[in-house]
């Protein structure tokens, strides 16, 4: 399986078969599962200061993006992820 990186930009459907592109804003491995952080490309390239969307998906072992299946499932990635981006912060801070 190759590594999602950062920065890439796909394309996912809809539960209405509609299309959109977005773009990974981070990736992480918990409990031997990887998940990214992705948001709207439309919105990232939006100059304004309005919060933008970020959701979360689990990589599949064929590189497939697939939903998060439980709520405890999701709340255990936002967690993850939202300390993640808090040790990444501060890092970058102290640099």
């Amino acid at each position: 399986m190759e590594k999602i990186e950062i920065g890439e930009v796909f394309t996912i459907s809809d539960e209405n078969n509609e299309e959109h592109e977005v773009e990974v804003l981070a990736n992480m491995t918990l409990e031997e599962t990887e998940y990214v952080a992705v948001s709207f490309v439309e919105d990232l390239k939006e100059e304004n200061d309005a919060d933008i969307d970020v959701f979360f998906l689990k990589v599949d072992e064929d590189s497939t993006f697939s939903a998060i299946d439980s709520d405890e499932e999701f709340d255990k990635v936002s967690v993850a992820f939202e300390q993640f981006m808090d040790e990444e912060e501060d890092e970058s801070e102290s640099n």
